[in-house]
């Protein structure tokens, strides 16, 4: 079990008060707070070996080489990976997700061919396929959701169907940021795999809440950003198997990324550095090391049972609430540390305002899933996320709030 107490206050951004009470972060699931051991690298990278790195001579630019590509290898082992240069920084998941859809969609996809995604993800992993199909004369198809709550998860039934050799590439959330589902990834993968299919897992709602490997996934691409596992914004990773990242053009070109220049052409360095162009995001990238060490520390299977009691506690208590829907995997099902639930007579935004007046924070709204929400009949939803510093007596507070809430909008 994780000592709550304790790792809250390696957060010190929790003890506050927001509108004179004590502050309940339920955000989790749009970016997570920082410890103070991700905060002071970043204070210490800027105060003492600040420079660029790579090219430099000199004492700081070399001990800033040596720590940035500390933690690439660092985050290989997070995940797993078989080889540090399979790890590329980027901004976050979105530009990382954006990176396989135009270098990769640029050199493999044509007319006839189909992008396989589903119908429960983020902006971040349907937008660039749209584009990329709609560039190449691709088509994109959608592993259904199944339920008018989108209890059902994903139709895996029709993953029979839909995975025919035409599919090139097979992009899907390993966790749903909304429902809450908990896709089963190594089998996707193995499904793709059988195919000829290239995968690409987001993975930013998952790899700082369960243990992930990427060679027991038998994934191809994975993309996550660091703000959702403790570490700063700005800073994610796209890791790609080695041997598909070097048949890769690079999405950027410019400085850092190039071998040699001539007045007339360039050459590429090989990966990860091919796809770093420009100075970049030394001290973001050093403390998303740290945040891994952090996690780790705790231990991600200790942490994803954490999230799962959150959850199962949530839900048992949300439920008592009237007219309450609640979305995703039923009581009893898996579901990951979120819940995400409206009520018919309350707009997502009200809900919000309310619990912030109580010092709660949630999230209301369509969560870059507009598809989904239109399909499942809904403007947007009300979304509780957890994490490892959260609580049950918090859990009971937010459904004091609703109550709250639901009493002064006179839901019965």
């Amino acid at each position: 079990m994780l000592d709550i107490q304790k790792i809250r206050a390696d957060f010190p951004i929790l003890h506050q008060q927001v509108h004179g009470k004590p502050l309940i972060y339920l955000d989790n699931g749009a970016t997570s707070q920082k410890p103070r051991a991700v905060i002071d690298s970043l204070v210490h990278y800027y105060e003492r070996d600040n420079s660029n790195v790579h090219r430099g001579l000199h004492a700081l630019s070399m001990r800033a080489t040596d720590a940035y590509e500390g933690a690439r290898t660092r985050i290989a082992k997070f995940i797993h990976a078989a080889d540090p240069a399979e790890i590329i920084f980027t901004r976050g998941t979105t530009e990382s997700i954006n990176l396989v859809a135009r270098s990769w969609g640029h050199a493999h996809l044509k007319p006839g061919d189909i992008v396989l995604t589903t119908e429960i993800e983020h902006h971040s992993n349907l937008v660039p396929w749209q584009q990329a199909a709609r560039a190449s004369g691709a088509t994109l198809t959608y592993v259904p959701v199944l339920g008018a709550d989108g209890e059902g998860g994903l139709d895996l039934a029709a993953l029979d169907r839909l995975l025919t050799p035409q599919v090139k590439l097979f992009a899907f959330t390993h966790i749903s940021n909304t429902l809450g589902t908990v896709n089963p990834a190594a089998e996707f993968c193995r499904r793709a795999r059988a195919v000829g299919a290239v995968t690409v897992i987001d993975a930013a709602q998952s790899i700082g809440h369960t243990p992930f490997d990427v060679q027991a996934l038998g994934a191809d691409f994975v993309a996550f950003s660091g703000h959702k596992m403790c570490g700063p914004t700005g800073i994610g990773v796209l890791y790609g198997r080695r041997a598909l990242l070097d048949q890769l053009a690079p999405d950027e070109t410019g400085g850092g990324m190039v071998s040699q220049v001539t007045y007339d052409d360039a050459r590429w360095k090989p990966a990860p550095e091919r796809f770093e162009a420009g100075t970049p995001n030394m001290a973001d990238a050093i403390a998303l090391g740290v945040a891994c060490d952090y996690l780790d520390a705790l231990g991600r299977d200790r942490i994803a049972a954490h999230d799962a009691v959150l959850a199962q506690c949530a839900m048992a208590k949300l439920s008592t609430l009237p007219g309450i829907r609640i979305i995703g995997p039923r009581a009893g099902a898996e579901r990951s540390g979120l819940v995400s639930f409206a009520f018919a007579e309350v707009h997502a935004h009200d809900i919000v305002t309310f619990a912030d007046e109580d010092g709660l924070a949630l999230r209301g709204g369509h969560h870059c899933n507009q598809p989904l929400m239109r399909k499942l009949g809904l403007t947007g939803t009300t979304r509780a996320s957890f994490y490892l510093y959260n609580t049950e007596e918090e859990i009971d507070l937010l459904v004091a709030s609703l109550r709250r809430t639901v009493k002064f909008f006179g839901v019965t």
